[in-house]
């Protein structure tokens, strides 16, 4: 990515006529997410906040904007429409904010290499694979479907208030890891379903 000004004192917002320089002016590149779109750091937002500003960053950066100011304007007008969507893209997914914020307090979720999680849950898993193995039809699926969706807005809930309230990236680092096994299992599941 380019470099560019660091965040300035120009509110969000503003800018809106000068367009990617603006917003160079107004924040860095290698802003977090949440300073990004103006958001305080934490899993819950104002999601209408964050669809609003997400227009807003779009149209300062979007390249056709910047065509009369030659190649290299376009350039720079790309990188911010790039670095826009993908914290938009991390900020709207509530798992993907969860992993971003333990990220932001120095607590890698290592869902890759940390498998390590709570022997009820590990038996849980099991009891969960072992459904899906031995059902028949669609119907006998429901039951684990309605599960699954208990389980995880029992960890949504559960990550919320790591985060928000407890301030434990730890604790929030195990609730994505619980929550990227649930989302993977869900996926097997459907794709058992649509089998039938």
């Amino acid at each position: 990515m380019g470099v560019l000004p660091e965040a300035g004192a120009v509110p969000a917002g503003a800018g809106e006529a000068s367009g990617a320089a603006a917003l160079g002016d107004e924040i860095s590149l290698r802003a977090d997410d949440y300073t990004l779109f103006a958001l305080p750091p934490g899993f819950a937002l104002d999601r209408a906040a964050l669809e609003q500003r997400w227009k807003q960053l779009q149209r300062l950066a979007h390249p056709d904007r910047h065509a009369a100011q030659g190649a290299a304007a376009q350039r720079l007008a790309l990188q911010w429409s790039v670095r826009i969507n993908e914290a938009y893209q991390r900020l709207k997914d509530p798992l993907k904010r969860g992993a971003y914020w333990c990220e932001l307090q120095g607590q890698s979720v290592g869902a890759h290499d940390n498998t390590a999680m709570p022997a009820t849950f590990l038996v849980q898993q099991m009891q969960w694979r072992e459904a899906l193995a031995e059902a028949g039809s669609a119907a006998d699926l429901s039951p684990l479907q309605a599960e699954l969706e208990a389980e995880r807005a029992q960890r949504l809930a559960a990550l919320q208030t790591a985060i928000d309230v407890q301030h434990d990236a730890r604790a929030a680092a195990q609730q994505v890891r619980a929550l990227l096994f649930i989302e993977r299992f869900e996926q097997q599941l459907h794709e058992r379903l649509d089998r039938y």
